[in-house]
């Protein structure tokens, strides 16, 4: 396409998606759906038929979402959830590919391997939909984590599985305990790759510390990362993901200015928007309607096997957890399961099929059909449920805490800033003092009604709701740090294994006794 062409397409595009999230806003609906639908209505605006590039999408698109996700999840809520996340992102999508599979089989006809290939498609989770709806109804932290965390391993292992799959496709045979030994290796090497990257990036990141310099290291990290990744023919999206988690934890959680750190989070913010944005509306633009109608039986098909295959991955593996996990209230199962929408990443694997397999044409406009159904039916239906199913109500009393908790942080945080520019000589110390007396007010006032709330009981002499689920989240923070340090101290040889090992049980037994917050 002419370069003239592309710059034309590109600005159509964004004021598309310009006018689509300010009536998505106004009318109340899914930005992602509302982008599907104007890029079926833009077809013909288009100065030439443009659609989704594999290449672009696993190369540019999906690094720059897994890398924002990965930057801005917290690594202690990670390992307070990390349990279910693995449940889900691994036997989970094991089991829902293969339930998949086999209704696919026995229902279309399909030779294993293109069924599998199918499975293995459709049980991959696009929670760009369910994260934007989480943005704008409260739910509780933890089932926000669940989802978030979820996201960020499940493309890596559907991926792996999708490469195991077309291996034994061309060599004709694979023993269990190779595609195990397969998948362990693909894993592990990712894992390896992301920490190296992490690791020896985030000390630069903190030598730079200036915005410009940040934005350019961190892109680079996040496409890099994959890169490297995919050369050494390890997972790129795992390496991505845990290159991110580091960077995050080390690079933004080090000693650097606040400015830069709000600079880079906000960068990062609007990168995913655009690209989610460009992602939906080329959906859009890809889908032939003529095909998917010839197609419907087939598609309505895949969407019945895909829900079936999640249903049976989602609530058995999640009522094996609770022996030995904080089970999982069943409100949010319901939100786990109907969350499971397709997007982006499906359509690129479909376009991936290699052209030896005989029905790849079939299995891509199914794949394409089922997209289109799943954003359009589960990306509207999503936010009901969550009404419906009262996740988001907040009482006044919680409303009340999370405000003064707010007014706490911000005011800390100033305060921090201030000890910074005060230490590097920018601020004398009487204006220093002056302003940190005007923020200590602040502190001073946010912690005594603080106080004044965590002591004050209801009518039955408890604590409100609300209040008491707050206090567990600090509890469960307050558990795993001192979790940390023990560890810490083990590796050390500073403790010894028995005393150790007792504390840490102890330790545990007090996680799992601490309520969710429903």
């Amino acid at each position: 396409m002419p370069f003239a062409e592309i710059i034309s397409a590109l600005i159509i595009l964004l004021l598309v998606a310009t006018g689509v999230a300010l009536l998505s806003r106004r009318l109340n609906l899914p930005y992602a759906a509302g982008l599907v639908v104007a890029g079926l209505a833009i077809t013909e605006l288009m100065p030439r038929r443009i659609g989704l590039e594999p290449a672009l999408i696993l190369n540019l698109f999906l690094p720059i979402l897994l890398f924002e996700a990965a930057l801005n999840t917290d690594i202690s809520r990670l390992r307070s959830i990390l349990k279910p996340v693995l449940l889900l992102a691994g036997p989970g999508v094991i089991l829902a590919s293969g339930i998949t599979a086999s209704i696919l089989m026995k229902g279309l006809g399909l030779p294993w391997i293109p069924a599998m290939l199918a499975g293995t498609i459709l049980a991959i989770t696009d929670t760009v939909s369910v994260i934007a709806v989480f943005k704008e109804i409260s739910v509780p932290s933890r089932l926000s984590g669940i989802v978030e965390g979820e996201s960020l391993f499940n493309d890596g292992i559907a991926l792996v599985i999708f490469s195991l799959i077309l291996k034994i496709n061309e060599s004709g045979s694979l023993t269990i305990l190779q595609g195990v030994q397969d998948l362990l290796v693909v894993l592990a090497g990712g894992i390896l790759v992301g920490a190296s990257f992490g690791y020896l990036s985030a000390g630069l990141f903190v030598r730079a510390d200036d915005s410009f310099s940040g934005i350019l290291l961190t892109m680079a990290i996040a496409l890099g990362t994959f890169q490297v990744g995919q050369r050494f023919e390890v997972s790129g999206v795992v390496a991505v993901v845990v290159a991110g988690l580091m960077v995050g934890t080390l690079g933004l959680s080090g000693g650097i200015q606040a400015s830069t750190r709000l600079t880079l989070l906000s960068f990062w913010e609007s990168a995913a928007f655009i690209v989610n944005s460009f992602i939906f509306l080329l959906i859009g633009l890809e889908v032939n309607l003529i095909t998917l109608w010839q197609t419907l039986p087939a598609v309505l098909l895949a969407f019945v096997a895909y829900q079936m295959g999640r249903a049976l991955s989602v609530y058995p593996l999640l009522a094996i957890l609770r022996w030995f996990d904080r089970p999982i209230p069943w409100r949010w199962q319901h939100v786990l399961f109907l969350g499971n929408i397709k997007g982006s990443l499906s359509m690129a694997l479909a376009f991936s099929i290699p052209v030896s397999i005989i029905q790849r044409e079939q299995l891509i406009a199914i794949v394409f059909g089922t997209v289109l159904l799943s954003l359009l039916g589960q990306g509207i239906s999503l936010p009901w449920l969550v009404k419906r199913l009262r996740l988001s109500r907040l009482s006044i009393a919680y409303q009340e805490l999370e405000t003064l908790q707010a007014q706490l942080i911000a005011a800390k945080a100033a305060q921090d800033e201030l000890e910074m520019l005060l230490k590097s000589g920018v601020l004398p110390k009487a204006v220093y003092e002056e302003i940190r007396a005007t923020y200590q007010v602040q502190v001073a006032g946010a912690e005594k009604q603080l106080r004044n709330i965590y002591n004050r009981p209801d009518s039955a002499g408890e604590t409100p709701k609300g209040e008491g689920s707050k206090r567990d989240v600090i509890r469960r923070r307050l558990l795993l740090a001192e979790k940390s340090a023990l560890d810490l101290a083990l590796r050390k040889q500073i403790l010894s294994e028995e005393v150790v090992k007792d504390k840490l049980k102890a330790i545990d037994a007090q996680l799992v006794s601490l309520t969710d917050d429903e």
